[in-house]
Protein backbone atom coordinates (compact mmCIF):
# COMPACT_ATOMS: atom_id res chain seq x y z
CA UNK A 1 0.00 0.00 0.00
CA UNK A 2 1.08 3.78 -0.54
CA UNK A 3 0.47 7.30 0.09
CA UNK A 4 0.02 10.20 -2.62
CA UNK A 5 3.12 11.33 -3.81
CA UNK A 6 5.69 8.95 -2.49
CA UNK A 7 6.14 6.70 -5.10
CA UNK A 8 7.53 8.50 -8.64
CA UNK A 9 8.48 7.09 -11.71
CA UNK A 10 11.70 9.06 -11.08
CA UNK A 11 14.96 7.55 -8.91
CA UNK A 12 14.48 7.43 -5.40
CA UNK A 13 17.37 8.39 -2.40
CA UNK A 14 17.13 6.79 0.54
CA UNK A 15 15.15 8.95 2.80
CA UNK A 16 14.00 9.54 6.00
CA UNK A 17 10.88 7.75 5.16
CA UNK A 18 13.03 4.78 3.60
CA UNK A 19 14.67 4.48 7.02
CA UNK A 20 11.39 4.84 9.07
CA UNK A 21 9.25 2.39 6.60
CA UNK A 22 12.46 -0.21 6.83
CA UNK A 23 12.73 -0.38 10.50
CA UNK A 24 9.39 -0.10 10.99
CA UNK A 25 8.70 -3.31 8.71
CA UNK A 26 11.83 -5.53 10.56
CA UNK A 27 10.12 -4.97 13.81
CA UNK A 28 6.62 -6.44 12.23
CA UNK A 29 8.84 -9.26 10.99
CA UNK A 30 10.34 -10.28 13.95
CA UNK A 31 6.99 -9.71 15.66
CA UNK A 32 5.62 -11.78 13.68
CA UNK A 33 8.20 -14.49 12.43
CA UNK A 34 7.16 -18.61 12.84
CA UNK A 35 8.53 -19.62 15.59
CA UNK A 36 11.12 -22.37 14.96
CA UNK A 37 11.32 -25.80 17.21
CA UNK A 38 13.50 -25.93 19.49
CA UNK A 39 15.42 -28.38 18.89
CA UNK A 40 15.81 -28.29 14.96
CA UNK A 41 17.48 -25.60 12.99
CA UNK A 42 15.07 -23.43 10.38
CA UNK A 43 14.37 -25.79 7.40
CA UNK A 44 14.11 -29.15 9.91
CA UNK A 45 17.31 -30.27 7.77
CA UNK A 46 20.30 -31.57 9.89
CA UNK A 47 23.80 -29.96 8.65
CA UNK A 48 24.92 -31.96 5.79
CA UNK A 49 27.85 -34.42 6.44
CA UNK A 50 31.27 -34.29 5.32
CA UNK A 51 32.21 -36.02 1.98
CA UNK A 52 34.11 -39.10 2.07
CA UNK A 53 37.96 -38.40 1.35
CA UNK A 54 38.92 -38.97 -2.78
CA UNK A 55 41.16 -41.71 -3.45
CA UNK A 56 44.74 -40.92 -2.46
CA UNK A 57 46.26 -41.99 -5.72
CA UNK A 58 44.75 -39.80 -8.33
CA UNK A 59 43.33 -36.67 -6.48
CA UNK A 60 40.57 -35.00 -7.95
CA UNK A 61 40.36 -30.68 -7.91
CA UNK A 62 38.48 -29.43 -4.96
CA UNK A 63 34.99 -29.28 -5.40
CA UNK A 64 33.51 -25.65 -5.50
CA UNK A 65 31.50 -25.26 -2.07
CA UNK A 66 28.05 -25.96 -1.83
CA UNK A 67 25.52 -22.64 -1.64
CA UNK A 68 23.76 -22.33 0.48
CA UNK A 69 26.44 -23.38 2.96
CA UNK A 70 24.64 -25.78 4.92
CA UNK A 71 24.53 -24.59 9.01
CA UNK A 72 25.63 -21.69 8.71
CA UNK A 73 23.91 -19.42 11.02
CA UNK A 74 25.33 -15.93 10.16
CA UNK A 75 23.54 -16.25 6.44
CA UNK A 76 20.01 -16.01 5.27
CA UNK A 77 17.90 -15.49 2.18
CA UNK A 78 15.59 -12.40 1.45
CA UNK A 79 13.18 -12.60 -1.86
CA UNK A 80 11.03 -10.35 -3.17
CA UNK A 81 7.20 -11.40 -3.68
CA UNK A 82 5.78 -10.06 -6.97
CA UNK A 83 7.06 -12.14 -9.75
CA UNK A 84 10.16 -13.13 -8.08
CA UNK A 85 7.84 -15.77 -5.92
CA UNK A 86 4.51 -15.59 -7.14
CA UNK A 87 3.47 -14.56 -10.71
CA UNK A 88 1.74 -11.16 -10.32
CA UNK A 89 1.68 -8.69 -7.91
CA UNK A 90 0.15 -10.05 -4.33
CA UNK A 91 -2.01 -6.22 -3.99
CA UNK A 92 -3.40 -6.92 -7.23
CA UNK A 93 -5.00 -10.40 -6.23
CA UNK A 94 -6.01 -9.31 -2.54
CA UNK A 95 -7.96 -6.23 -4.50
CA UNK A 96 -9.62 -8.91 -6.37
CA UNK A 97 -10.50 -10.53 -3.07
CA UNK A 98 -11.93 -7.84 -1.18
CA UNK A 99 -13.90 -6.93 -4.52
CA UNK A 100 -15.82 -10.50 -4.13
CA UNK A 101 -16.52 -10.12 -0.52
CA UNK A 102 -18.26 -5.81 -1.54
CA UNK A 103 -15.73 -4.37 0.06
CA UNK A 104 -15.29 -1.41 -3.05
CA UNK A 105 -17.17 -1.32 -6.49
CA UNK A 106 -16.95 -3.03 -9.66
CA UNK A 107 -15.03 0.56 -11.36
CA UNK A 108 -12.49 -0.48 -8.85
CA UNK A 109 -11.95 -3.85 -10.08
CA UNK A 110 -11.82 -3.27 -13.36
CA UNK A 111 -9.05 -0.89 -12.74
CA UNK A 112 -7.45 -3.74 -10.52
CA UNK A 113 -7.69 -5.76 -13.02
CA UNK A 114 -6.17 -3.76 -15.88
CA UNK A 115 -3.26 -3.22 -13.50
CA UNK A 116 -2.77 -6.48 -13.02
CA UNK A 117 -3.16 -7.47 -16.71
CA UNK A 118 -0.80 -4.80 -17.47
CA UNK A 119 1.88 -5.87 -14.62
CA UNK A 120 1.15 -10.20 -16.08
CA UNK A 121 1.97 -8.93 -20.11
CA UNK A 122 5.13 -6.15 -19.53
CA UNK A 123 6.67 -8.27 -16.80
CA UNK A 124 8.15 -4.77 -14.76
CA UNK A 125 7.11 -2.97 -11.47
CA UNK A 126 5.23 0.76 -13.37
CA UNK A 127 5.09 2.56 -10.12
CA UNK A 128 2.20 4.65 -10.89
CA UNK A 129 0.48 1.53 -11.58
CA UNK A 130 1.67 0.34 -7.86
CA UNK A 131 1.05 3.60 -6.08
CA UNK A 132 -2.54 3.72 -7.40
CA UNK A 133 -2.81 -0.01 -6.39
CA UNK A 134 -1.90 1.25 -2.83
CA UNK A 135 -3.85 4.64 -2.47
CA UNK A 136 -6.36 2.29 -3.21
CA UNK A 137 -6.10 -0.26 -0.52
CA UNK A 138 -5.22 2.20 2.19
CA UNK A 139 -9.26 3.90 1.55
CA UNK A 140 -10.55 0.81 1.38
CA UNK A 141 -8.98 -0.96 4.48
CA UNK A 142 -9.35 2.58 6.70
CA UNK A 143 -11.37 1.64 9.68
CA UNK A 144 -11.20 -2.07 9.02
CA UNK A 145 -9.90 -4.67 12.02
CA UNK A 146 -6.59 -5.88 11.01
CA UNK A 147 -7.67 -9.28 12.47
CA UNK A 148 -10.22 -8.98 10.01
CA UNK A 149 -8.35 -8.38 7.32
CA UNK A 150 -6.51 -11.33 7.88
CA UNK A 151 -8.78 -13.36 8.31
CA UNK A 152 -9.69 -12.71 4.78
CA UNK A 153 -6.27 -12.52 3.33
CA UNK A 154 -6.00 -16.55 4.63
CA UNK A 155 -8.91 -17.06 2.16
CA UNK A 156 -7.26 -14.79 -0.69
CA UNK A 157 -4.62 -16.28 -0.64
CA UNK A 158 -6.13 -20.35 -1.00
CA UNK A 159 -8.37 -18.36 -3.91
CA UNK A 160 -6.08 -16.67 -5.91
CA UNK A 161 -2.37 -16.83 -5.01
CA UNK A 162 -1.51 -20.24 -3.89
CA UNK A 163 -1.70 -20.96 -7.82
CA UNK A 164 0.54 -18.33 -9.05
CA UNK A 165 3.66 -19.37 -7.10
CA UNK A 166 7.01 -19.75 -9.08
CA UNK A 167 7.92 -23.67 -8.51
CA UNK A 168 11.44 -22.82 -9.82
CA UNK A 169 11.98 -20.23 -6.78
CA UNK A 170 10.13 -21.96 -4.17
CA UNK A 171 12.75 -24.61 -4.57
CA UNK A 172 15.49 -22.13 -3.90
CA UNK A 173 14.28 -20.99 -1.06
CA UNK A 174 13.19 -24.80 0.07
CA UNK A 175 17.73 -25.03 -0.57
CA UNK A 176 18.28 -22.41 2.59
CA UNK A 177 15.94 -23.82 4.79
CA UNK A 178 17.52 -27.38 4.47
CA UNK A 179 20.68 -25.52 5.24
CA UNK A 180 19.04 -24.81 8.14
CA UNK A 181 18.66 -21.22 6.80
CA UNK A 182 16.00 -18.44 7.54
CA UNK A 183 14.10 -16.83 4.72
CA UNK A 184 12.26 -13.61 4.55
CA UNK A 185 9.89 -12.19 1.87
CA UNK A 186 10.65 -8.33 1.12
CA UNK A 187 8.01 -6.76 -0.68
CA UNK A 188 5.89 -3.56 -0.96
CA UNK A 189 2.80 -5.51 -0.01
CA UNK A 190 0.97 -4.69 3.23
CA UNK A 191 2.94 -7.01 6.21
CA UNK A 192 0.29 -8.61 6.89
CA UNK A 193 -0.36 -10.21 3.56
CA UNK A 194 3.23 -11.10 2.96
CA UNK A 195 3.58 -12.69 6.37
CA UNK A 196 0.39 -14.98 5.17
CA UNK A 197 2.12 -16.20 2.23
CA UNK A 198 5.25 -16.64 3.79
CA UNK A 199 3.81 -18.88 6.68
CA UNK A 200 1.76 -20.69 3.97
CA UNK A 201 5.29 -21.37 2.12
CA UNK A 202 7.12 -22.45 5.68
CA UNK A 203 9.08 -19.57 5.58
CA UNK A 204 10.58 -17.30 8.29
CA UNK A 205 8.41 -14.12 7.91
CA UNK A 206 8.17 -11.31 5.90
CA UNK A 207 9.00 -7.40 5.53
CA UNK A 208 5.96 -5.38 4.08
CA UNK A 209 4.67 -2.41 3.99
CA UNK A 210 3.16 -1.77 7.64
CA UNK A 211 -0.27 0.54 7.84
CA UNK A 212 -0.83 2.25 10.64
CA UNK A 213 -3.33 0.54 13.08
CA UNK A 214 -4.80 2.31 16.47
CA UNK A 215 -6.17 -0.83 18.79
CA UNK A 216 -6.16 -3.07 16.04
CA UNK A 217 -7.88 -0.35 13.81
CA UNK A 218 -6.59 0.58 10.16
CA UNK A 219 -5.79 4.72 9.94
CA UNK A 220 -5.43 4.50 6.20
CA UNK A 221 -1.99 6.23 6.85
CA UNK A 222 1.23 4.26 6.43
CA UNK A 223 4.67 4.02 8.84
CA UNK A 224 6.98 5.51 6.75
CA UNK A 225 6.86 4.77 3.18
CA UNK A 226 6.36 1.63 0.78
CA UNK A 227 8.38 -0.58 1.09
CA UNK A 228 9.72 -0.38 -2.21
CA UNK A 229 13.48 0.68 -3.82
CA UNK A 230 15.87 1.53 -0.83
CA UNK A 231 12.80 1.17 1.72
CA UNK A 232 13.46 -2.24 1.36
CA UNK A 233 17.43 -2.63 1.27
CA UNK A 234 16.89 -0.45 4.78
CA UNK A 235 14.14 -3.07 5.87
CA UNK A 236 16.87 -5.59 4.70
CA UNK A 237 19.64 -4.12 6.77
CA UNK A 238 17.48 -3.28 9.55
CA UNK A 239 16.45 -7.11 10.24
CA UNK A 240 20.29 -8.24 9.36
CA UNK A 241 21.65 -6.31 12.62
CA UNK A 242 18.49 -6.96 14.60
CA UNK A 243 19.30 -10.78 14.06
CA UNK A 244 23.34 -10.71 13.89
CA UNK A 245 23.54 -11.67 9.89
CA UNK A 246 26.10 -11.25 8.06
CA UNK A 247 25.38 -9.45 4.70
CA UNK A 248 28.22 -10.59 2.67
CA UNK A 249 27.52 -14.41 3.26
CA UNK A 250 23.04 -13.69 2.85
CA UNK A 251 21.67 -14.50 -0.68
CA UNK A 252 18.92 -11.70 -1.89
CA UNK A 253 16.78 -12.58 -4.72
CA UNK A 254 14.36 -10.46 -7.25
CA UNK A 255 12.90 -9.87 -11.20
CA UNK A 256 13.34 -6.06 -10.58
CA UNK A 257 15.59 -3.04 -11.47
CA UNK A 258 13.82 -1.57 -8.45
CA UNK A 259 15.50 -3.83 -6.18
CA UNK A 260 19.04 -3.33 -7.10
CA UNK A 261 19.69 -1.54 -3.57
CA UNK A 262 18.52 -4.80 -1.59
CA UNK A 263 20.80 -7.03 -3.81
CA UNK A 264 23.65 -5.10 -4.08
CA UNK A 265 23.45 -5.13 -0.01
CA UNK A 266 24.51 -8.98 0.18
CA UNK A 267 27.26 -11.37 -1.19
CA UNK A 268 25.15 -13.45 -3.32
CA UNK A 269 22.52 -11.70 -5.40
CA UNK A 270 20.42 -13.24 -7.81
CA UNK A 271 18.45 -11.73 -10.71
CA UNK A 272 15.31 -14.00 -10.96
CA UNK A 273 12.61 -13.85 -13.89
CA UNK A 274 15.09 -10.55 -14.47
CA UNK A 275 13.50 -7.30 -16.18
CA UNK A 276 15.64 -5.69 -18.84
CA UNK A 277 17.10 -3.41 -16.61
CA UNK A 278 18.06 -5.74 -13.92
CA UNK A 279 19.38 -8.57 -16.51
CA UNK A 280 21.78 -5.92 -18.29
CA UNK A 281 22.63 -5.10 -14.66
CA UNK A 282 23.59 -7.94 -13.49
CA UNK A 283 25.88 -9.67 -16.57
CA UNK A 284 27.62 -6.22 -15.85
CA UNK A 285 28.36 -7.24 -12.37
CA UNK A 286 28.36 -10.91 -13.05
CA UNK A 287 25.54 -11.44 -10.45
CA UNK A 288 23.60 -15.13 -11.19
CA UNK A 289 20.44 -14.90 -13.43
CA UNK A 290 17.48 -17.52 -13.42
CA UNK A 291 14.43 -17.19 -15.25
CA UNK A 292 11.68 -19.16 -14.54
CA UNK A 293 9.07 -17.90 -17.10
CA UNK A 294 11.01 -20.00 -20.56
CA UNK A 295 12.28 -22.73 -18.41
CA UNK A 296 15.69 -20.90 -19.31
CA UNK A 297 19.00 -22.52 -17.29
CA UNK A 298 21.12 -19.78 -15.30
CA UNK A 299 23.71 -18.66 -16.89
CA UNK A 300 25.65 -18.83 -13.61
CA UNK A 301 27.04 -21.20 -11.99
CA UNK A 302 25.92 -22.01 -8.31
CA UNK A 303 21.94 -21.88 -8.69
CA UNK A 304 20.73 -25.18 -5.80
CA UNK A 305 20.54 -28.36 -7.94
CA UNK A 306 16.72 -28.26 -6.44
CA UNK A 307 15.45 -25.55 -8.06
CA UNK A 308 16.10 -27.72 -11.34
CA UNK A 309 12.67 -29.64 -11.90
CA UNK A 310 11.24 -26.07 -10.30
CA UNK A 311 12.26 -24.44 -13.27
CA UNK A 312 10.34 -26.70 -15.62
CA UNK A 313 6.98 -26.50 -13.76
CA UNK A 314 7.65 -22.60 -13.12
CA UNK A 315 7.84 -22.20 -17.41
CA UNK A 316 4.53 -23.97 -18.10
CA UNK A 317 2.73 -22.01 -15.09
CA UNK A 318 3.56 -19.01 -16.81
CA UNK A 319 1.61 -19.67 -19.74
CA UNK A 320 -1.74 -19.38 -16.85
CA UNK A 321 -4.14 -17.17 -18.42
CA UNK A 322 -5.05 -13.26 -17.03
CA UNK A 323 -7.62 -12.87 -14.83
CA UNK A 324 -11.43 -12.55 -15.81
CA UNK A 325 -12.80 -9.70 -14.11
CA UNK A 326 -15.80 -10.80 -11.87
CA UNK A 327 -19.27 -10.88 -13.75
Amino acid sequence: MAAPGWLTPRRRSTTARSVLAGEASAEAARKTALAAPADAAPGGTAQTPAPAPAPAAAPAPAPPPEFPVAGDDLAAAFFDLDNTVMQGAAIFHFGRGLYKREFFRRRELARFAWQQAWFRLAGVEDPEHMQDARDSALSIVKGHKVSELMAIGEEIYDEYMAERIWPGTRALAQAHLDAGQKVWLVTAAPVETATIIARRLGLTGALGTVAESVDGVYTGRLVGEPLHGPAKAEAVRALAAAEGLDLARCAAYSDSHNDIPMLSLVGHPYAINPDTKLRKHARAHDWRLRDYRTGRKAVKVGVPAAAGVGALAGGAAAAIALHRRRR
